[in-house]
């Protein structure tokens, strides 16, 4: 599956716990991360300061879904199954 241009839910619904330029502690699961534009594209997307997490995600439809109400839920979903609280 190719990602959706413009979706943008793997920059909102997972935590990312490794640290982001202007965000050192990551982001919490559901937080924007600042590097999102209002177009829903990455910022960092092609940079060597991109976090390898984000780098090495890969769009499937298990994770993605068909839009992006969808993928939200799902990686929230994903999220919740894998966290260690």
């Amino acid at each position: 599956m190719d990602c959706r241009s413009g979706c943008g839910a793997c920059c909102i619904a997972p935590s990312i716990t490794s640290p982001i330029p202007g965000m050192s502690n990551g982001k919490p699961a559901g937080e924007r991360c600042l590097h999102l534009s209002v177009e829903f594209l990455c910022a960092l997307f092609g940079k060597p300061e991109r976090p390898a997490v984000c780098s090495q995600f890969k769009a499937a439809e298990d994770v993605c879904g068909v839009n992006q109400a969808e993928a939200i839920r799902l990686i929230g979903w994903w999220e919740k199954m894998t966290s260690v609280a």
